[in-house]
C-alpha cells in the first residue's frame, strides 16, 4: 500500500499536469492539512526543477527561489486554514464575474496554486524556453509592507522607529516612551504636571504599527495612517485624533470617556467623533475612500458627525452594538447601524487582505497603501467583484498572480502598477 508521501507525490503529479479530478484535489488538500509534508512537496518541486534546462542561469535561480519559497509555506499554514473559507483550482469551473481566492482550505490551496503554477511554467519552458515577463520579475521584487512608523515628538523632532532596537525612545514631559517587541508604549507614572504635550505616530505607505497609550489603550495603525494623542491624559476626557485606519482596544474608565476625532477631509467628506468608555472598534477614514466606516467589536460606542457639521445644524449620532457598523457618507449622511462580519473588517490587523465583495478599485487602493505603489488604469476600472482573503505577507508578484485569475492583467514599471483592459 502506498504511503501518504507517495500518494501526495502521485496527486501533485496529476495536479501539475492538469489531470487531477476534483476528488483528487480534495484528497491532496486534506492530506496536506493533516500532517506536515514539507519535505515531500519540496522534493517533488526539486524533481521538476531537475528536468529543466534553462538558457539563462539567472532565470532558473529566480524561479527556484519562488518555487521553494512557495512549497515551504504549504504545510505550515494548512493547520490554521479555516474550514469555512474554498479555493478555485486552475483548470476547473470559475465564476465569470466573481473571483474566489480562498474559501475552504485557505492558504494551503493558495500556496499550491503559486508553487505548482510556477512548476507548470517550468515544465512548459522545457520545449518553449520563454523568459519570465519583465513585469513579473519586477512585481516579485516589490516586498510587502512591514512594521514601522515615524514618531513626531512634542518639539517637532521625528524618530523613525523601523530600525530602532528595544529601549527608551524619548522622554516626554516626564513620561518614558519605550519601544519593545515592535510596539511602542508610554510609561506615564512620572509625568510632570503642567502643559499637556502631544505626540503623533504616522505610518507611511508600506508600514503598520502598534502603540499603547498612557492609559493602557492599545491602538493598531494600518498603512498610510496617523494618530495624534497626549503623552498623559488629563481633564474630563481622553481625546485622540486619527486619520486613515486604526483599530482600538480602549482601556475602561467610566469617569473619563475616550473620544476619537476624525477630522474633515479634502473633497467634502465631513469629520466624525466616536465616544466610548471601554471597547474594541475599528475606524476606516482614508481620504481616498468615499466614506468613514466605524465598526464595533465589543462594548458600545456613539458615533456623531464632526464638529463642523454640528455647527451647521447637522446634529446626528448613532449608537452601535457589537457586530454593527455605521457609515458617514460624502453627503454627510450617517447610516443606521448595519450588521457586518467584524473578522473581515479587521482582517488587516491580523495580517490579511479582505477582498470580500470588494471592487477592483477598492483592492487597488489597499495595494497602493501596503506595497507603496502607484496604480493607474489603461482603460478605466474593470467591473469585477472579488471574494475571499489573502495573506498580506507576500510579494506583490504573488498577489498579482492570484488576481490575474479573474482575467484582469497588469504591467509593472518600477513602483507603478498599470491595470490593463
Amino acid at each position: 500500500m502506498a504511503t501518504d508521501s507517495q500518494h501526495i507525490i502521485y496527486l501533485l503529479g496529476k495536479y501539475s499536469s492538469g489531470q487531477a479530478t476534483s476528488s483528487e484535489v480534495d484528497q491532496l488538500l486534506t492530506l496536506l492539512r493533516t500532517e506536515n509534508h514539507d519535505e515531500t512537496v519540496v522534493s517533488f518541486i526539486e524533481d521538476q526543477l531537475g528536468t529543466f534546462e534553462p538558457d539563462n542561469t539567472e532565470d532558473i535561480a529566480f524561479w527556484k527561489n519562488r518555487l521553494k519559497g512557495g512549497a515551504q509555506q504549504i504545510t505550515g499554514v494548512v493547520a490554521d486554514a479555516n474550514d469555512s473559507v474554498v479555493v478555485d483550482i486552475p483548470g476547473y469551473a470559475r465564476p465569470v464575474h466573481r473571483v474566489h481566492f480562498l474559501r475552504k482550505w485557505g492558504w494551503a490551496a493558495a500556496s499550491i496554486i503559486l508553487a505548482l503554477g510556477l512548476g507548470v511554467y517550468l515544465l512548459a519552458t522545457k520545449t518553449n524556453k520563454t523568459l519570465p515577463p519583465a513585469n513579473v520579475v519586477q512585481a516579485a521584487e516589490i516586498a510587502p509592507g512591514k512594521n514601522g512608523a515615524v514618531l513626531t515628538l512634542a518639539d517637532g523632532s521625528r524618530v523613525v522607529l523601523d530600525s530602532l532596537g528595544n529601549g527608551v525612545v524619548a522622554t516626554q514631559n516626564g513620561a518614558q516612551v519605550v519601544l519593545k517587541g515592535g510596539a511602542l508604549a508610554y510609561d506615564a507614572s512620572n509625568t510632570a504636571s503642567g502643559e499637556v504635550t502631544y505626540n503623533t505616530m504616522s505610518t507611511p505607505k508600506g508600514r503598520q504599527f502598534q502603540v499603547t497609550l498612557p492609559d493602557g489603550t492599545k491602538v493598531w495603525l494600518n498603512a498610510a495612517s496617523s494618530l495624534r494623542y497626549p503623552t498623559a491624559f488629563t481633564g474630563e476626557a481622553r481625546k485622540v485624533t486619527v486619520t486613515g485606519e486604526a483599530y482600538f482596544e480602549v482601556a475602561h474608565n467610566r469617569q473619563k470617556p475616550f473620544i476619537v476625532t476624525i477630522p474633515p477631509q479634502p473633497g467634502g467628506l465631513g469629520g466624525a467623533e466616536v465616544t466610548v468608555l471601554g471597547t474594541h472598534f475599528n475606524i476606516n477614514a482614508y481620504e481616498n475612500e468615499n466614506a468613514i466606516h466605524t465598526t464595533l467589536l465589543q462594548g458600545s460606542v456613539r458615533v456623531a458627525k464632526g464638529r463642523r457639521q454640528r455647527a451647521e445644524g447637522k446634529e446626528e449620532s448613532v449608537v452601535l452594538k457589537p457586530g454593527q457598523q455605521t457609515i458617514l457618507s460624502q453627503t454627510s449622511q450617517l447610516s443606521q447601524p448595519i450588521p457586518v462580519q467584524t473578522a473581515e473588517v479587521i482582517a488587516w490587523k491580523n495580517g490579511l487582505f479582505n477582498f470580500e465583495g470588494a471592487s477592483l478599485g477598492e483592492i487597488m487602493r489597499q495595494l497602493e497603501r501596503w506595497y507603496d505603489i502607484e496604480v493607474s488604469y489603461q482603460k478605466g476600472i474593470p467591473d469585477v467583484e472579488f471574494e475571499g482573503k489573502m495573506t498580506r505577507d507576500v510579494p506583490l508578484g504573488d498577489l498579482l498572480t492570484m488576481l490575474e485569475r479573474s482575467d484582469i492583467h497588469f504591467k509593472v514599471e518600477g513602483r507603478k502598477l498599470i491595470v490593463l483592459p
